[in-house]
């Protein structure tokens, strides 16, 4: 029962606290999956652009972002940002600045995330055959209406494995930003854990939320592909 009582909501329990933690968790995935997705796709753009500038910056962020641990990018990130927004800031007037520790992760988690990103969506692309463009081209589309309208549509269904497998991991790597005092379900979970020495109830606990997260996000990704797919489906 006391065990119970520590899982319960209110004044005598923990679960307010965990369910504020899950809330934030799930809010960091889900702002940073957009900004993820689009910065990949556009570094994906830029390596197989023809412009060797544009190709070497493209290598040269998925080799540093996918070389870096995660955990030394949050501190890259939410540090090294305030620092430099504190110089940018020090020219103009004496204002201290600080740095969102919510934006930090977000960005923090995005550019891993992206760069990890941009190498599906490039297998993705290679995938795509020549004569889709040519088909296009003769037909009269522009480039851009071509990526939109033609590529774009096989390019969703063909990236989709690979950025559900993302969207898992980006899902447990929330639990990293606990280091920059952001008050997600792992911090939550070590609070619990130091106030009432209960390590294994709170650890455990924290487990299957993770484990649900992750089992609603499969159902939810399985949709998904039946919807991407939905024309395949019908052409056989």
């Amino acid at each position: 029962m006391d065990l119970l009582r520590l899982l319960s909501f209110g004044p005598d329990g923990w679960g307010d606290e965990l369910l504020q933690g899950t809330w934030l968790t799930i809010r960091l995935a889900l702002a940073t999956v957009p900004f993820g997705l689009a910065l990949g796709f556009l570094i994906a753009l830029a390596k197989r652009s023809p412009n060797r500038y544009l190709r070497a910056f493209g290598n040269a962020y998925t080799t540093v972002f996918r070389g870096l641990p995660e955990l030394l990018t949050i501190f890259i990130v939410y540090f090294g940002g305030q620092i430099a927004l504190q110089r940018i800031v020090g020219l103009f007037s004496d204002a201290t600045v600080e740095v969102n520790g919510f934006i930090a992760g977000m960005v923090a988690l995005g550019v891993v995330f992206s760069a990890y990103a941009s190498e599906v969506f490039l297998g993705a692309f290679n995938n795509i055959t020549r004569g889709q463009y040519e088909a296009a081209y003769a037909l009269g589309l522009r480039p851009a209406t071509t990526l939109r309208l033609v590529i774009v549509p096989q390019l969703v269904r063909l990236a989709l494995p690979g950025l559900a497998n993302l969207w898992l991991i980006l899902l447990k790597d929330t639990s990293l930003v606990s280091v920059i005092a952001l008050d997600d379900l792992l911090r939550k979970t070590g609070l619990a854990v130091r106030v009432t020495k209960e390590p294994f109830l709170f650890f455990g606990v924290a487990c299957l939320i993770y484990l649900a997260l992750s089992m609603i996000s499969s159902i939810g990704i399985v949709a998904i592909e039946r919807w991407a797919n939905r024309g395949l489906r019908r052409a056989s």
